[in-house]
């Protein structure tokens, strides 16, 4: 996700620097791209972290990277991965600066298309500050409330991915065993009530044919359902968010039609 929005960023004109410690594993250095911290503009104002995870955001800000001491000027730290909202709330007063959660939806289409859908939680004069760069990305934007709230909404917006995710692929594989073709299938599926994001996309988002591991978008999906179900409200049914997380994580690939 992190080197199409940057690219966004930069076709919109923008100074915008991508860093990420996997490059050039993961892709070439270059365009704005680099694995040393220390190239990053030491005038840096306002920091987009898109890594995967809480442990990773830690060792961004916090740990091995520790970018809160090595960019004194950053004003606004925008958190559009998709973690815990408890962890979020717990977060923000430990920041120097002021923090957006400004989680993301439409997978890497959408960020290539800077077509990306922003769940936003933070003062309403913070996110008008932020928009130029928002607009870059994306163009669908809900503020949702204060901070926390953006997360909160992007939970329980993928939890209800994650439930059409499982579905859609169990119905596949019954309809294989019926002798059904794919393609008709999801077109139907597409005009009629079974119709969600994720079956008619199929064709089009990245990982709608991988089988669960641990480092690809199936399994962020299961991190996501886990980071709703840690913020279950008191006594929430959670029978069904959890079977939903173990039936992701039980995912084989699709082979391609």
């Amino acid at each position: 996700m992190g080197q199409p929005m940057l690219a966004a960023l930069r076709a919109a004109g923008l100074n915008a620097t991508g860093f990420d410690i996997r490059a050039p594993e993961t892709y070439p250095l270059g365009a704005g791209i680099t694995n040393n911290s220390a190239e990053i503009p030491q005038n840096t104002t306002t920091l987009i972290s898109v890594v995967r995870d809480i442990p990773q955001t830690e060792d961004l800000l916090f740990g091995a990277q520790n970018l809160i001491k090595q960019l004194p000027n950053l004003t606004y730290i925008v958190i559009s991965s998709t973690l815990s909202p408890r962890y979020i709330n717990t977060l923000a007063p430990r920041l120097p600066c002021t923090m957006i959660d400004a989680p993301t939806s439409g997978a890497q289409i959408a960020a290539q298309q800077a077509n990306l859908s922003f769940m936003l939680g933070g003062s309403k004069a913070d996110i008008e500050h932020l928009m130029p760069l928002l607009r870059a990305m994306g163009q669908h934007f809900h503020h949702m409330g204060d901070t926390g709230t953006g997360m909160a909404a992007k939970v329980l917006n993928n939890l209800l991915a994650a439930s059409n995710t499982a579905m859609t692929r169990l119905v596949l594989d019954w309809a294989d065993a019926a002798n059904i073709d794919e393609d008709k299938l999801l077109t139907l599926m597409h005009t009629s009530s079974g119709q969600n994001w994720f079956a008619s996309g199929f064709n089009s988002i990245e990982f709608a044919r991988d089988g669960y591991s641990t480092d690809n978008t199936i399994g962020i999906l299961k991190k996501d359902v886990e980071s709703a179900l840690d913020a279950a409200p008191s006594g929430a049914e959670t029978a069904l968010p959890t079977l939903i997380a173990t039936t992701i994580a039980n995912l084989t690939p699709r082979n391609n039609k």
